[in-house]
């Protein structure tokens, strides 16, 4: 089995359990971004499955996994969504303080601590990993082990920073520089473009249907947008 967890990056994050559910703390730009990314996720599943657009409970009796889950940002939103959801996350600490958070609101969620492919888990409607495919040690091996957990007719959420010479500027120089994102949680040289994510995707046999960018203006904030430089999310299906 390859490893795809890197200790440093888990001590990193692990580090910063006990602000995760903080909207003010170092995770305030993750609370910022969740809202963006779940109207994307909605609308993808409502495209996805052809649901009811009103219904409150889209992902009724179906499976969701989150992959990188940090204390359950958006683990909770898909168990509120109606899905029997389990998160993953290499961060012991980020596992402990989801499971407290979860059980303080009355929430049930299978949460797990370690390898992804080393957990046995099976098949899942739902697959989402946002903000994770960055940190991991070997991209191919990971995304392989994601397709691996896509039941068939499934649907897979991805997220993560654009490698551009903004996204340098930006999420690692500035945004660090000011304290928006804690100093040494994004590494450039990891990032990867939305061609070159496509591309791994389809190889492993899924469809790309629809790629957004996130981006930033001081009039709207945190939005979905055709400008991919920052940051970018997108939805793939398996037949």
């Amino acid at each position: 089995m390859t490893t795809t967890i890197r200790p440093e990056e888990a001590a990193h994050f692990g580090a910063l359990a006990a602000e995760w559910w903080n909207p003010k703390g170092s995770s305030a730009m993750l609370h910022r971004l969740n809202p963006v990314r779940l109207g994307f996720i909605r609308e993808a599943i409502d495209l996805h499955w052809g649901g009811d657009i009103d219904s409150p409970s889209p992902l009724e009796g179906k499976t969701a996994l989150d992959v990188g889950c940090g204390a359950g940002l958006l683990c909770e939103p898909l168990a509120r969504l109606g899905a029997d959801v389990t998160g993953v996350d290499a961060a012991a600490e980020n596992v402990a303080a989801a499971k407290a958070h979860a059980e303080g609101i009355g929430l049930s969620i299978d949460y797990r601590h370690g390898e992804l492919a080393a957990l046995g888990l099976g098949g899942f409607d739902l697959v989402t990993c946002l903000e994770v495919i960055e940190h991991v040690a070997d991209k191919e091996a990971f995304l392989a082990t994601l397709v691996e957990r896509l039941a068939p007719g499934g649907l897979m959420i991805l997220s993560t920073p654009n490698k551009t010479a903004q996204s340098r500027l930006l999420l690692v120089g500035a945004a660090e520089a000011v304290g928006a994102i804690p100093r040494g949680t994004h590494h450039w040289e990891d990032f990867i473009a939305p061609d070159e994510l496509t591309e791994m995707l389809e190889a492993l046999g899924l469809t790309v249907t629809e790629t957004r960018g996130i981006a930033f203006s001081p009039m709207k904030g945190l939005h979905l947008s055709e400008d991919q430089s920052l940051n970018y999310i997108l939805s793939a299906s398996r037949g």
